[in-house]
């Protein structure tokens, strides 16, 4: 989605670069360029928890038996941290859908993402890549994640925190 907003802004303002003619008002122009951009404070901004207990391994694969991971649910304990290896048939990643977090988690387990955009970890191209989830400061629950380019191929899973 952030991708999206991006590229309609950067058309905004291409648009509106390439709108030609002389201003008509210098001096409301040169006031308007002056005056500095206000950015809003960030909302929910969280810092990453590294983890301290046991790291987990995760293997993402895909062959002739299907696209999965191994294994597509795991129990962990909060503060534990999940290595996700990407073994065959990339792409793969680690996707999590807003909607399904808990909204009181949902800024902390994307802020413990490496690497990540909006709950998407980047993806994994080549054999032996790793990529370490932190659960860190992680409250107990459920947390579904699958994999975007096999979303539709139902590779999925599920990490529970205790």
């Amino acid at each position: 989605m952030r991708v999206f907003g991006v590229a309609l802004l950067s058309g905004v303002v291409l648009l509106g670069a390439c709108g030609g003619g002389e201003s008509q008002n210098a001096a409301t122009d040169s006031a308007a360029m002056a005056a500095p951009a206000v950015t809003p404070a960030p909302t929910g901004a969280m810092t990453a928890v590294a983890p301290t207990g046991t790291i987990h391994e995760v293997h993402m694969v895909g062959d002739a038996t299907g696209y999965r991971y191994e294994p597509a649910n795991i129990t962990v304990k909060s503060g534990d941290g999940i290595k996700f290896i990407m073994i065959s048939g990339g792409p793969h990643n680690v996707a999590f859908d807003p909607a399904t977090i808990p909204a009181d988690q949902k800024d902390q387990l994307f802020a413990n993402m490496p690497e990540s955009m909006d709950g998407n970890s980047p993806m994994f191209m080549t054999p032996n890549q790793e990529w370490v989830l932190s659960l860190g400061n992680i409250k107990p629950g459920k947390y579904p994640f699958h994999c975007t380019p096999h979303l539709a191929l139902n590779m999925r899973g599920e990490i529970t925190v205790e």
